[in-house]
């Protein structure tokens, strides 16, 4: 079921019957497919200009300028326009990535559905480069969540521009299916013993917790010690770019990097 159906937007009165004919009437109610906020969405459309006469059903499609058959049927139309939502961001284009967003909204797309999509540019498209971008998105969802429409989509809208306006970064993103295929392939290798957990004496007799360097005991709070299991080198998955704050990121851990060396030698 539709989260947004008749009974969950506000009812609106209208003095005059909608001007369509009776079998554009049958098309846009067919088109609805029972999602209520998207008739809703259509009929304000029709009442907010004057229309000579009533639209038949091809009069009706080109009036609102959509493919309600591609994009409530075979859904090629739902796909483009989120893939151009989601590339118009990507691409830091503000202006475009409003209009796929509008063109979604007042097609009467779930706005839950668009939110899920933001928050996945956000932490795939932006990642730490800003770090507030993921909580752009999830304030939305919760705005939305409280306000509901029309009000909420201004919370969305939001998210969309500081999405589209933050500085760039898959590095995470990178790092995570870097890491993922690692722990596929060496899934079965032991962590060194000293960061084993030892919550028996027999763990602790066979050497599980010996010689942990508790790092807030080291001088910089900092022992650099070797976590990686013995079979197996230290890798490098997480790469910051020099864009946003992820530039800070690259400073901090050029500077771990360096004691590290320095401790170890």
């Amino acid at each position: 079921m539709r989260s947004n159906s008749c009974s969950t937007v506000p009812r609106r009165r209208w003095s005059a019957p909608p001007p369509l004919t009776p079998p554009a009437k049958d098309a846009l109610i067919a088109s609805a497919d029972g999602d209520g906020r998207f008739l809703l969405n259509q009929a304000e459309t029709l009442f907010s200009v004057n229309l000579p006469e009533p639209l038949d059903p091809a009069g009706l499609s080109n009036f609102l300028q959509r493919r309600v058959a591609v994009y409530d049927k075979d859904r090629e139309g739902h796909y483009n326009l989120i893939s151009a939502l989601h590339k118009s961001i990507r691409g830091s284009d503000p202006q475009a990535a409003l209009y796929y967003l509008a063109r979604m909204l007042t097609a009467g797309e779930e706005p839950l559905f668009l939110l899920r999509r933001l928050t996945r540019a956000a932490v795939e498209d932006i990642g730490l480069a800003d770090p507030q971008a993921l909580v752009q998105c999830i304030a939305a969802k919760d705005t939305y969540d409280f306000l509901g429409s029309p009000e909420g989509e201004l919370a969305i809208a939001q998210a969309c521009v500081y999405l589209a306006t933050a500085p760039k970064s898959n590095a995470v993103y990178k790092a995570q299916k870097a890491a993922w295929k690692s722990a596929r392939e060496t899934g079965s290798l032991m962590p060194p013993a000293s960061i084993r957990n030892a919550p028996t004496k027999l763990m602790r007799d066979i050497g599980y917790g010996k010689g942990y360097a508790y790092d807030h005991d080291a001088e910089d709070a900092f022992s650099g010690s070797d976590y990686w299991p013995d079979e197996m080198s230290a890798q490098t998955f997480y790469t910051p770019t020099e864009r946003g704050f992820e530039k800070r990121l690259s400073e901090r851990l050029a500077y771990w990097d360096g004691l590290r060396a320095e401790k170890r030698s």
